[in-house]
């Protein structure tokens, strides 16, 4: 859909409201240069803008293609393709809504093609048609109008990250379990933004590069360079916050399993001792509740009772100690020290 189609000449706008692909592209030829703005076009829009400007089928695939990084290419025919990565909060969702824009530049026209709902530039155009001493430097004025709309955007995502990695690490450094699906959510997020941000220096670095800009544009352009340097140190800070903040959450969920394991210690310490006391009463529970008719007829007395419980408990353990003792000897000796000590010495000894 074409959202806008100006003609801009002498550092001012010729005519208000849209026009006609024909009428723009002869427009071309009158001197000044058109600007034309895209909102997700359907391959048979693209298709009709490339036989209308003559773009390069390449650079109108490289527009169809949503791209992870902003990039610039030059063409034969003189037409620059400049693709950024635009970027915006979503307070509901507590995410990041990212779109793209490719921008066709030549001496004449510069076309935007706008992918996502984070590509607005209205206001772009608006704050350069309110520059005409910009405006008359052509059609590389749009890139300045574009890259300030686009870096300025960036700040307000950088400021919510920031909300939102505070309250993740306040979380954890409270002693609390902090989401870790919402840490690396967040560092996904952090990390998709860094990759729209980091490669945008090169590209405008490109811009300040002698007879790529006009100088009247290089110290606009030079500013907003200062604004993504910033930017790109705030975002690479958040990704290692998020790193360290992502460590801190495993150790405390660490310590939070260490108390877990230490109750239930605790509670099968209880548990054994507990059996321990009950353990003789189930010995004699067990031993004289069997039927048999010898130790019917033969337990008539206290002393016969005593007797028969006392023998009954200590047998099992004289049994076990004999075979503890047995099994002992007959294990080979540890070595002494002193042993260890000549052998060790008969080892290290030089041979001849």
């Amino acid at each position: 859909m074409i959202v806008d189609c100006a003609h801009y000449r002498d550092g001012r706008r010729q005519h208000e409201g849209a026009m006609p692909l024909e009428q723009a592209a002869a427009h071309c030829k009158l001197g000044g240069f058109v600007w034309l703005g895209v909102f997700e076009p359907g391959p048979e829009e693209l298709t009709r803008v490339r036989e209308v400007f003559g773009l390069h089928e390449l650079a109108v695939e490289d527009a169809r293609t949503f791209h992870l990084r902003p990039k610039a290419e030059q063409y034969e025919d003189g037409t620059e393709l400049i693709i950024l990565r635009t970027a915006r909060y979503d307070d509901e969702r507590e995410e990041i809504d990212t779109g793209e824009i490719s921008i066709f530049l030549a001496e004449h026209f510069v076309i935007t093609v706008r992918q996502g709902i984070a590509s607005e530039l209205h206001g772009a155009r608006s704050r350069l048609e309110s520059r005409p001493e910009l405006l008359k430097t052509g059609s590389a004025s749009t890139l300045w109008a574009i890259f300030d709309q686009v870096v300025d955007s960036y700040a307000p995502v950088v400021e919510e990250l920031e909300r939102d990695i505070e309250q993740i690490e306040a979380t954890v450094f409270s002693g609390a379990v902090a989401p870790t699906q919402r840490i690396y959510s967040l560092r996904r997020e952090a990390t998709d933004f860094y990759r729209a941000v980091h490669p945008l220096l090169a590209v405008l670095g490109r811009r300040l590069q002698p007879g790529k800009s006009p100088p009247a544009l290089l110290p606009y352009i030079r500013d907003v360079h200062d604004h993504l340097l910033l930017v790109n140190e705030e975002v690479s800070a958040q990704r290692d916050l998020l790193a360290t903040v992502l460590e801190a959450n495993i150790a405390v969920i660490s310590v939070e399993q260490n108390k877990i394991n230490l109750r239930q210690s605790a509670t099968m310490e209880r548990l054994t001792i507990l059996a321990s006391v009950f353990l003789p009463l189930s010995f004699v529970v067990g031993f004289f509740g069997q039927n048999f008719d010898w130790l019917v007829s033969h337990i008539t007395s206290l002393a016969a009772f005593l007797v028969l419980t006392i023998a009954g408990m200590l047998l099992p353990c004289l049994m076990l100690y004999a075979w503890l003792r047995r099994r002992s000897r007959a294990l080979p000796p540890a070595p002494t020290t002193e042993a260890t000590s000549t052998v060790r010495r008969g080892a290290e000894a030089p041979t001849e």
